[in-house]
């Protein structure tokens, strides 16, 4: 007998690793709505998607043991809609929306580690007075209540500049805001929360100096889990701080710096009332003053670390993702991986342009057959204009990435090179007036 499993937006990265967990005869694994409607599609009619997701269920010969998904929104809130719908166990929608909705977050995060929040404001960008209203100190980081990849997220120094970004703002916050209106209207939200709406944004104090990482966790039974060690280390643009290069995994970071980490994780997941799924949580530290800041939360694993875990452990994350899911202890091995580091690197340009040569299929099987376990994924076609694609940062364009291992940080920063000059990009740069 095995378990069927469905997959949120399955796509071949999924497709790729789910069959390497542990006991893999024991999950036979589903697509459940395309990459088309919950990834690449340019609006997310969320009541939809719900209807769609049950009809597609609905006609399925055989039982319906799981429902998981590893994107973000909306997949992140469709996940535990459908499975209250169908009574399957995963952490409750109001739960997934503590973490999700970043301004509820941070009023969370606020009541149980003060220390680690930075001071915040909501911000509703088509309120003309927006800027004379706002109360928190120049400079500061501005995004919307719900988007992604740092998506109209600007640093903003002074009031110039948000006068600037706002009509930007305004127009593209619909795309996530209007769905993410739709999610908390199947929610009982709190009177100091429910005012602000997808169609605003968060303001916050700059936190970006220092060692940014990303604690992946999970809960059941009310029981915080660390998966694996569990800190993976995000390296930042030294000129665009948003702009993500590389994870690193296992984290570089102190010992007694990663296990207060773990402490604030415990408090503030038990504050969430989060159980039985996966978690990650985004922190700096500040080395100087030894301070811990909270980035974010996130209700799922990030599908970004799962090859990754697959090459120092032994097996994708996604063991856990699964198994939480089935309401079965995850049985994740640990450090039986091909090697004792390995990392995500993203190939990225900080230009527009037109895709003229990209990197050809013979190219990319020469460098996952030069670095044994490696792997490459291409965002990018020929023809294409960089500023065409989704899911980008305000400052750069992903044209790949880039899974490998290595023997050592210094051997797989190595390595990373070399598979730079074995994969050719030319892209040409847009004329500007």
């Amino acid at each position: 007998m095995s378990w069927n499993v469905f997959v949120v937006g399955y796509d071949d990265l999924g497709r790729h690793l789910l069959p390497m967990l542990n006991h893999a005869k024991d999950y036979s694994f589903h697509g459940l709505l395309s990459l088309d409607e919950v990834v690449h599609a340019a609006e997310y009619p969320f009541e939809r998607l719900v209807t769609d997701a049950l009809d597609e269920l609905a006609r399925f010969d055989g039982s319906v043991d799981a429902i998981v998904g590893y994107w973000d929104f909306p997949t992140s809130a469709l996940v535990p809609v459908l499975r209250q719908r169908l009574g399957l166990p995963g952490p409750s929608l109001e739960a997934v929306l503590k973490c999700e909705h970043k301004y509820w977050s941070r009023v969370e995060q606020k009541r149980v580690m003060p220390e680690c929040v930075p001071p915040f404001e909501a911000v509703d960008p088509f309120d003309d007075a927006a800027v004379e209203k706002l109360e928190i100190d120049y400079p500061f980081w501005i995004k919307p209540i719900k988007a992604h990849s740092s998506q109209l997220g600007f640093y903003i120094d002074t009031p110039e500049q948000l006068r600037e970004v706002l009509p930007r703002i305004r127009q593209g916050i619909g795309r996530f805001g209007k769905p993410f209106d739709e999610v908390c209207s199947y929610a009982t939200l709190p009177e100091d929360v429910a005012w602000v709406t997808g169609h605003h944004c968060i303001a916050e104090t700059i936190i970006s100096a220092g060692n940014q990482c990303t604690l992946e966790g999970y809960v059941q039974d009310g029981e915080v889990h660390l998966t694996g060690v569990g800190i993976i280390d995000s390296v930042r643009d030294e000129t665009h701080r948003s702009v993500l290069l590389r994870y690193e995994y296992p984290s570089r970071l102190p010992e007694p710096v990663q296990k207060r980490m773990i402490g604030y994780a415990r408090a503030v997941i038990k504050q969430l009332g989060f159980d039985n799924g996966p978690f990650n949580i985004e922190f700096y530290h500040e080395e100087e003053s030894d301070r811990i800041w909270v980035l974010e939360i996130n209700s799922r694993l990030s599908r970004s670390h799962a090859a990754i875990y697959q090459l120092v452990d032994g097996s994708p994350h996604f063991q856990v993702m699964v198994d939480t899911a089935l309401g079965i202890k995850p049985r994740l091995p640990y450090r039986q991986g091909q090697y004792p580091v390995a990392a995500k690197q993203m190939l990225r340009v900080f230009e527009d342009g037109v895709v003229r040569r990209m990197p050809t299929e013979e190219e990319v099987r020469r460098v996952e057959e030069t670095f044994p376990g490696a792997k490459v994924e291409l965002n990018v076609s020929e023809g294409m204009r960089l500023s065409t694609l989704l899911h980008q940062d305000s400052f750069s364009y992903e044209l790949g990435v880039l899974f490998i291992g290595g023997e050592s940080h210094g051997d797989m920063l190595s390595r990373i090179e070399q598979c730079r000059e074995m994969l050719p990009f030319d892209i040409e740069p847009i004329a500007t007036d």
